[in-house]
């Protein structure tokens, strides 16, 4: 039980402090509510209704399609930081091996980014 209670004594702080921060927060923090605070928030951009046509046709808002191009490809070269990490720690015991998978691997991933920049994903009109 000795091995666990660090962890049990971590785990313990971990809830108090986030108990303490929401009572901390709804008894100190203002509670002026107004029209814009309580609208949903999506990119900045103010959602409206789209006229759909048919029985069936769902009502909803539409959003430019780049703005989730851009989250997939944060997604993309994050979890390219997340593969290098590792590789960077354990670098010293895998040999050439793993260097050359790794050389592979980033090619592979600048050539993505390459043609993400050539076809002007990266531009933020």
């Amino acid at each position: 039980m000795n091995l666990y209670l660090p962890i049990l004594v971590l785990a313990a702080l971990a809830a108090g402090f986030a108990v303490f921060s929401v009572v901390a927060t709804a008894l100190v923090g203002p509670s002026r509510y107004n029209r814009s605070k309580l609208e949903a928030y999506e990119c900045g951009i103010e959602p409206t209704d789209q006229p759909v046509s048919g029985p069936h046709a769902p009502s909803g808002q539409r959003f430019p399609v780049k703005y989730y191009l851009t989250a997939m490809l944060f997604i993309v070269f994050d979890i390219e930081i997340v593969f290098l990490y590792p590789w960077a720690v354990a670098f010293d015991g895998l040999g050439m091996f793993a260097l050359i998978e790794m050389v592979l691997f980033a090619v592979i991933v600048f050539v993505a980014y390459a043609y993400v920049w050539r076809r002007g994903g990266l531009n933020w009109d």
